[in-house]
């Protein structure tokens, strides 16, 4: 008797524990949600490392730098690669900008992006277009521009180079400020202070 009575207590808390775990996969009408799979490959989850080189003096000597953090607005998954970098929409916090020169970065984001319109965000979009190129949406001070850049997939690391001349984004008052306030550090041995528009950019997911 004593094992019929185990065995039925055996039975009614299997079936109990069942019952709520069944439950705990339905919403608040009982409608059983269906849990989708994680895609193979997502750029939130993947290393993104996002570089650029600018240039002073009339010699085009460079200035390296980076951004330290980028956010996924939308996309950014699939089954490969470039699955889930085409379509992927970005924005990246210009507060996140790093030189290696707290100085030079505190700089840059006053007197080039603080002078912009609504630029406390870079953001955009990816778009693949064949095996090795593709265009990138940028909006900054206000303006969206494409840009065109190359990239290479190799194994699981997607890699991006492009180019860009910030004045394409009305940016030359910014430009101005910039140089302005880094007249003596822009200043080459001909005397001359320049600040280059051009920028380039070099982006490495690893995933």
């Amino acid at each position: 008797m004593k094992k019929f009575s185990l065995l039925l207590f055996l039975v009614a808390t299997t079936f109990q524990f069942s019952s709520c775990k069944s439950d705990a996969n339905k919403d608040k009408n009982g409608t059983q949600i269906e849990k989708v799979p994680a895609a193979a490959f997502v750029v939130e989850n993947a290393k993104n490392d996002i570089n650029f080189t600018a240039y002073k003096t009339t010699e085009k000597v460079a200035v390296g730098g980076k951004f330290t953090r980028v956010d996924v607005i939308s996309g950014g998954e699939g089954a490969s690669v470039k699955e889930a970098i085409h379509n992927t929409e970005f924005s990246i916090p210009v507060t996140t900008l790093a030189t290696k020169d707290s100085s030079r970065d505190y700089k840059i984001r006053k007197f080039f992006f603080g002078v912009m319109e609504n630029t406390d965000l870079l953001k955009g979009k990816l778009l693949i277009n064949d095996e090795t190129t593709g265009t990138a949406k940028i909006t900054m001070n206000g303006e969206t521009k494409d840009v065109p850049f190359t990239y290479t997939i190799k194994d699981k690391i997607f890699n991006m180079k492009a180019t860009i001349d910030v004045n394409d984004w009305n940016a030359s008052a910014a430009l101005a400020k910039l140089n302005e306030v880094c007249k003596l550090l822009h200043t080459g041995a001909d005397g001359v202070s320049k600040t280059w528009s051009e920028v380039a950019l070099d982006i490495t997911s690893t995933f």
